[in-house]
């Protein structure tokens, strides 16, 4: 595989983006096949984001679109979904974890599962929000007015990249990434901000473990080029909330393939369609 091209997303309109996907997928075909990731909730037989909250997908039949400017087959998916797919398989092309959940921090949080070897849609391709949990909503009077993706309390408003951008402005800081670069120099006030959010998403983990008891946690996206400095935190905080004799079994690791995790995922769920599809 080639190395990845990192460029930032066009969001001015979908028709830019949609130009823009084009213009990347040209510069390397031909291809039998286009397997793309996107940070949207997406109906995976139609390849339509029915909701997207950071880029502007919504209602976009992007799978119909591309594969008629494109002339081949296109499958597209939830980003994180497709970097579970990668997360499960080794570098053979193999599966090598049989039972895995992705977190993707970034902008935002995704999620994917994977279930026996198989990713997990759910009984619409909805599944898995895992960024929508809801690990610090107030609920002392009942349930209180939602306001809408990212809703207060859930995971992506406290443990995204957003979330680390805020906790660095309290600090003095530009933006989360220069948390990071500040912590993994050892300063003292990144480093608290670190504490706080891998504690946050330690929360997120724990109720993961709970529910699933996989093989492995992985966490992916941005944020983690934090390292070990924000994920010990999370670890830590989920062992301490995961219930008695449940993930006994489960690691928590940074995703293996780091920032090529969803690209790599991509391609593989456009090869494992492709041989699915009737010739």
């Amino acid at each position: 595989m080639s190395k990845p091209a990192l460029r930032p997303t066009e969001k001015e309109s979908p028709d830019a983006l949609v130009d823009q996907l084009v213009e990347a997928i040209e510069e390397l075909l031909p291809a039998d096949a286009v397997g793309i990731g996107v940070p949207s909730v997406v109906d995976f037989a139609s390849g339509m984001a029915r909701s997207s909250v950071n880029i502007p997908l919504e209602r976009v039949p992007l799978r119909r679109i591309l594969e008629k400017r494109l002339g081949i087959p296109v499958f597209v998916d939830n980003d994180a979904t497709v970097a579970a797919i990668a997360e499960a398989h080794g570098p053979d092309a193999k599966v090598d974890v049989r039972h895995l959940v992705m977190l993707t921090v970034g902008t935002g949080v995704g999620g994917g599962i994977v279930i026996d070897g198989h990713v997990y849609r759910g009984a619409t391709g909805g599944a898995a929000e895992l960024g929508h949990i809801l690990i610090g909503l107030d609920l002392e009077d009942g349930a209180p007015e939602p306001e809408g993706a990212p809703q207060p309390g859930s995971l992506e408003r406290l443990a995204s990249g957003r979330a680390l951008d805020r906790l660095g402005a309290e600090r003095g800081f530009a933006d989360g990434k220069a948390v990071v670069e500040a912590a993994h120099d050892g300063d003292t006030a990144a480093l608290e901000a670190l504490r706080i959010l891998g504690e946050r998403l330690g929360i997120g983990i724990a109720n993961v473990i709970n529910t699933f008891d996989p093989d492995v946690v992985a966490v992916g996206g941005g944020v983690s080029t934090a390292g070990e400095l924000l994920l010990h935190h999370a670890r830590d905080t989920a062992l301490q909330y995961v219930l008695r004799g449940v993930g006994t079994r489960t690691e928590i690791r940074l995703a293996r393939y780091g920032p090529e995790a969803g690209v790599m995922g991509a391609a593989l769920m456009a090869g494992q369609e492709l041989e699915k599809a009737p010739e």
